[in-house]
């Protein structure tokens, strides 16, 4: 199935069109569709935005054998146990960096 998506961008005024392709089992309705690949964007979107802004993932120097993998793993579960934590009102990277800076905090986060 091919979609089709405008983008309008505001500084510029100028608007994109972009065609993608999906294969899917989901039934050809219209709205079904879009919902279904805006939600998995919307996902995709915050993780990767999450873990690149947080934990710095795209800056990352790792690129020989399981290293990207292994270390992506531990940036998810990192983020994860960080957005779990409501103790505080700050931002993860606020977090991950008391967490670095004081030891009941990590320990706290860890759950330990």
């Amino acid at each position: 199935m091919k979609t089709t998506s405008l983008r309008h961008n505001k500084s510029t005024g100028k608007e994109q069109s972009e065609s993608r392709y999906y294969i899917s089992k989901l039934p050809a309705q219209a709205k079904v569709i879009a919902l279904a690949i805006r939600e998995h964007w919307g996902i995709e979107n915050q993780l990767h935005w999450s873990l690149d802004v947080s934990l710095g993932e795209d800056r990352s120097k790792k690129s020989t054998g399981n290293a990207p993998q292994n270390f992506s793993l531990i940036n998810k579960i990192a983020l994860s146990l960080l957005k779990k934590d409501k103790s505080t009102m700050v931002g993860i990277k606020s977090k991950r960096l008391r967490a670095a800076w004081d030891k009941n905090y990590l320990i706290n986060i860890l759950n330990i």
